[in-house]
């Protein structure tokens, strides 16, 4: 169990939040939600003992381990990864250390071994005789071959290697208490699957920041939401808190609307009776009434939804796309092979790839960026397309207009600033933001510059590769919302589960060796593929 006692954070002088009193209890696990700044992480360091508080105090039960997912590898390079799994029980590690040390003494005294019996006793009550088959397990499970990794240098991974490492890293020795920061990261479907698998049937205590929906909803027992400078715990998962809160905040505009009728009617009858002595004293009780009647302000929430949404300028055809035969390499490696599909009307496809490169690799070509090796592609003559590239730094990368300046080529019907800065206040860009040079936006905030720059082109047809890099939870919701209610063709290419199970009714999976396509929900394809596989 974990206690937060009247814990508030400043900086420079401001609150990030205050007065924190919630318990975080075994058996639970807890997804920490909030807007990008609103402090998830910098909680998690504060429960971890890594940053220290304002006022109050972090407690844990006696005789607790906790467990934290390491972000930074480079401190693990000169360590092999079987070393490095283990360092997530520092004591046990630790052990083995000095025991190494000493039966590698030349002269073994007598004190010697009594502190080798120590040792090994002590060893043995932590399990110390499995660790490296808890450690094969972890990495097998997160989608490693251990008998090629195992006594590998971490420097010598790949990146996405190296963070299942850490994770695994975490994940060792039985902790009471694990807090991950961003578990999903460089994950593949299976990996996820095994995690969620893991944490449902963890008996300890679990605090989780992450973007991935779908995730939240599979292992979140309680909701952790910081905002309104408040940390606040609610029962459910993530949906679950989503639609509760929506649901509350439309029915405090609703009365906030009911009020103001009301008001205005009463103002009304005032203005109309109060020189009137017969009615006098009515205008006088209506006025006690209006004060009663005071508007309440929605709370000044942290969270803000962009406006996303795509219109199409005219219909397609009936020909949407054909794809033939269609082949790739790149550095010499086969990334393409074989691929074959025709789009039909109406058809939202999402692609997946055991290689993240391939599909990168077809819209590209697809887009008339890249050639391919073999094959053709043909467009339908009524199709227009946006392009949304996983890589969006040639866009930015040495321009120096401002927003304005750099949306204003793409509308094609008005290109008034008042209007343009209006569009861009939908999209979270407010004030004196859209005179920034688009060379120093922030990774989200050149997301949202392109999704702009993709609605105003009102095309059929929406090439969409990994949309919710860089995106809070509430960016990634509209983005959806969005995607989901455009009435056009849609290829998508995305880890985000929720994104392809409520957006697509195809999928394509771009094997090595050519396409396995159907129609059918991500969820459904995942369990055809899975009992294709046994």
């Amino acid at each position: 169990m974990i206690t937060v006692s009247n814990v508030s954070l400043n900086f420079s002088g401001e609150p990030l939040f205050k007065d924190v009193n919630i318990k975080f209890t075994e058996g639970n696990c807890y997804g920490v939600i909030g807007a990008n700044g609103a402090g998830k992480s910098t909680f998690l360091r504060i429960l971890s003992g890594d940053l220290d508080s304002t006022t109050g105090e972090v407690s844990i039960k006696p005789g607790t381990r906790m467990s934290v997912l390491k972000q930074d590898h480079f401190a693990y390079n000169d360590f092999t990864v079987l070393d490095t799994i283990i360092q997530g029980n520092a004591r046990l590690y630790q052990i083995m250390q000095e025991k190494d040390a000493l039966y590698a003494k030349e002269e073994f005294t007598e004190e010697d071994g009594n502190k080798a019996a120590e040792l090994e006793a002590e060893f043995a009550e932590m399990d110390g005789w499995n660790a490296d088959t808890e450690a094969c397990q972890l990495l097998e499970g997160l989608g490693l071959d251990s008998d090629l990794v195992l006594y590998r240098p971490l420097r010598t991974l790949q990146d996405s290697e190296k963070v299942k490492v850490l994770l695994a890293q975490a994940l060792f020795g039985h902790p009471d208490i694990l807090l991950l920061d961003e578990p999903t990261n460089h994950l593949d479907v299976q990996a996820i699957h095994w995690l969620e698998d893991f944490l449902m049937d963890f008996p300890g205590t679990v605090i989780v920041v992450s973007h991935d929906r779908h995730f939240l909803n599979n292992v979140c027992t309680h909701i952790c939401d910081i905002d309104y400078g408040k940390v606040q715990i609610y029962v459910g998962n993530y949906e679950f808190w989503y639609e509760s809160s929506q649901l509350v905040q439309r029915m405090i505009r609703d009365q906030n609307r009911k009020n103001e009728e009301k008001i205005k009617e009463l103002q009304s009858f005032i203005q109309r009776f109060s020189a009137n002595k017969s009615k006098s004293r009515q205008a006088t009780s209506r006025r006690k009434m209006i004060e009663k009647l005071t508007v309440e302000e929605l709370p000044a929430s942290s969270r803000r939804y962009p406006w996303v949404g795509f219109t199409m300028d005219r219909e397609a055809g009936k020909d949407i796309l054909e794809v033939s035969g269609i082949s790739k390499k790149i550095d010499g490696e086969q990334v393409l092979k074989d691929v074959s599909f025709i789009a039909r009307k109406g058809d939202k496809i999402g692609f997946i790839s055991d290689n993240e490169l391939a599909m990168t690799t077809l819209f590209q070509i697809l887009m008339g960026e890249m050639e391919p090796d073999e094959g053709t592609f043909k467009w339908g003559v009524s199709t227009s397309q946006s392009y949304f590239p996983k890589d969006n730094n040639a866009f930015f990368n040495g321009h120096t207009e401002n927003m304005l300046d750099w949306l204003a080529p793409y509308s094609r019907t008005d290109t008034l600033e008042s209007t343009l800065r209006g569009f861009l206040g939908r999209m979270l860009f407010s004030g004196n933001d859209v005179y920034k040079p688009v060379n120093v936006l922030s990774g989200g905030e050149k997301v949202r510059m392109m999704l702009s720059r993709m609605m105003l082109f009102g095309s059929n047809v929406l090439v969409i590769d990994q949309p919710t890099n860089h995106l809070d939870l509430e960016s990634i919701t509209a983005v959806n919302n969005g995607v989901a209610a455009f009435p056009g063709n849609v290829l998508l290419a995305t880890h985000d589960h929720e994104f392809m199970q409520t957006i697509c009714n195809r999928i394509i999976e771009l094997r090595p060796d050519g396409v396995l396509d159907k129609e059918c929900t991500y969820d459904e394809f995942l369990e055809f593929r899975a009992s294709r596989e046994k």
